[in-house]
């Protein structure tokens, strides 16, 4: 068995990035965080640049924790999970988030890549990234950023996700941690906010092992 934050570090800075199927992977999610999370959530959805949406709404129903979409430059929270409004992309900056119209990233905005990119540059081995269901690469490159900085990584189980193809391309091209379905993400994020060690174990290394041998 292989341990994970075996050195007990906190890890309550989480990064989400979710595309088609994703809102339900999300859902079930933070449906399962605990009322005293410790940590702050920041996620990025892949949608429509030119409908309103009540998503916030939506993802609020199902958790006690607040969720909003933030203004340009408001001051990071923790116990918030921050949602990234439509058509722009979300990144951390010195305490705060920012959001700004860059080029599309993967075809759009907001993208996954931006926000974990920005999360592994600001907040290093604090960060957790997380890919959950979604089609194409987005979020892979951002994946490897926090693993190159000393944070974790972990995808939604490719089996449980509607659309499994961004967490099978992070299991292809990044040395993913843990491969969990959405209510077992929500567990590993509450025992790495609070500094927590968690085993591997050798049926989850052995189910991510398999995984990348289909790339």
């Amino acid at each position: 068995m292989s341990a994970i934050n075996g050195e007990r570090r906190r890890r309550d800075v989480v990064t989400i990035g979710a595309s088609a199927g994703g809102v339900e992977a999300l859902r079930a999610l933070i449906g399962a965080l605990p009322a005293d999370y410790p940590g702050v959530l920041a996620a990025v959805v892949h949608r429509s640049p030119y409908f309103e949406s009540a998503l916030a709404a939506v993802l609020s129903r199902r958790t006690p924790h607040v969720v909003i979409e933030p203004e340009d430059g408001d001051p990071l929270a923790m116990e918030r999970i921050y949602l990234a409004p439509r058509d722009r992309h979300m990144v951390f900056e010195d305490g705060r988030l920012r959001l700004h119209r860059g080029p599309k990233q993967h075809h759009t905005r907001p993208a996954v890549d931006p926000l974990f990119r920005s999360a592994a540059e600001i907040h290093g081995a604090r960060v957790v990234g997380v890919l959950l269901s979604g089609s194409g690469d987005d979020g892979v490159d951002g994946l490897i950023a926090i693993k190159r900085c000393g944070g974790i990584s972990i995808t939604q189980d490719p089996a449980e996700a509607q659309s499994p193809w961004m967490p099978r391309n992070a299991l292809c091209y990044d040395n993913v941690d843990l491969v969990l379905t959405a209510r077992e993400i929500a567990r590993a994020l509450t025992a790495l906010a609070n500094g927590e060690s968690m085993e591997r174990g050798e049926p989850a290394a052995a189910r991510v092992a398999a995984l990348e041998r289909d790339c």
